[in-house]
């Protein structure tokens, strides 16, 4: 019995640490709309899947995904596609991160891969 309780602690653990993990899904215009109108923290990873630095970011990403004290999304936005965003935030690097409390910049980063960088622009919006 005591295994039994000991295993669902561990899970109950588990879970609550999943749920305030770094989120990484694709952009959307509603996903920002909606991160922005609640105040929620959200960064746009401008990404460029012909460039080596944005794939660089991508892994340092999907390292800080388990971090439970990131909790937070980021939205990869497609740097060929998505003019209209490029010029809203005066975007003119692929591999750009801006880091975003609601409405508010709180970081911007450039072609850096660095775990740490990344780690500590996107605790800006926290």
């Amino acid at each position: 019995m005591k295994f039994t309780q000991f295993l669902v602690a561990a899970l109950l653990a588990l879970n609550a640490m999943l749920a305030h993990a770094l989120d990484i899904q694709p952009y959307t215009a509603a996903a920002l709309a909606q991160a922005q109108k609640a105040g929620q923290p959200v960064a746009l990873h401008f990404h460029a899947d012909w460039c080596p630095t944005c794939r660089a970011q991508t892994q340092v990403l999907q390292q800080l995904k388990t971090e439970h004290q990131l909790d937070m999304t980021v939205l990869v936005v497609n740097y060929d596609t998505e003019k209209d965003l490029k010029r809203q935030f005066k975007i003119r690097a692929q591999s750009t991160f801006i880091v975003l409390k609601g409405k508010t910049e709180t970081m911007r980063l450039v072609g850096d891969t660095s775990d740490v960088t990344i780690r500590n622009a996107l605790k800006t919006a926290l």
